[in-house]
């Protein structure tokens, strides 16, 4: 049987890894911008 030690630090482990495949999935649904979003701060096409 393990210790309680080695348990605690393997879940401890375990929770950083989830949490960090669980942040970077969530940020891997949105990374580019449209290009509405991109060019929006310029105003109109052909407009000054």
């Amino acid at each position: 049987m393990a210790s309680n030690t080695r348990k605690t630090w393997k879940r401890r482990v375990r929770k950083h890894v989830n949490n960090g495949k669980k942040r970077k999935a969530k940020e891997s649904k949105k990374s580019t911008l449209t290009s509405a979003e991109l060019f929006a701060g310029l105003g109109a096409p052909g407009g000054k």
